[in-house]
């Protein structure tokens, strides 16, 4: 008698957002530490901590520490696996919470013109439990394009005024 097998399709997200700036602008302000220890905190009332620094290479990290005090710090470190300036990038991420929870998921961000600005793609896959991978495509990622279209309109070169 033989075992059923079962395969499980990955878990993943994929969403989108249009941004007004161009690819080159959205690529950086993604990828530069001093813009993004901006946008990581535009939109907070309370002034947290923010520690970001990048290696832009292949084989380079970007590690990010943030969090409202130094005992409840949340950190990330992505290792540059893919960098297509400014098209494409591609990075394996390493994750944990204040409690010592971890992961490691695989994240794919594209930019592509998009008419006046820029359509900025995410697709990460990886997700250990269907709960976590909803918490980043409702929040998580959400939160962070919504703090990088701020920045862009108020910081860009072709901030809207």
């Amino acid at each position: 008698m033989t075992e059923p097998t079962t395969k499980t399709a990955p878990l993943e997200l994929r969403l989108s957002r249009h941004l007004p700036a161009t690819p080159e602008e959205v690529f950086d302000a993604y990828t530069d530490a001093e813009k993004q220890k901006t946008w990581f905190s535009i939109l907070d009332e309370e002034p947290g901590i923010v520690r970001i620094e990048v290696d832009l290479r292949v084989g380079g990290q970007q590690v990010a520490v943030w969090g409202p005090s130094e005992d409840a710090l949340f950190r990330e470190t992505q290792t540059f696996l893919e960098i297509d300036r400014p098209h494409r990038l591609v990075t394996e991420s390493v994750g944990s919470t204040p409690d010592g929870q971890s992961m490691t998921t695989h994240i794919t961000v594209t930019f592509q013109t998009d008419g006046d600005g820029t359509l900025m793609t995410v697709h990460q896959t990886g997700f250990p439990a269907p709960e976590i991978r909803d918490f980043f495509a409702s929040k998580a990622w959400v939160g962070a394009l919504d703090r990088i279209d701020a920045y862009l309109r108020t910081h860009g070169n072709r901030a809207v005024r």
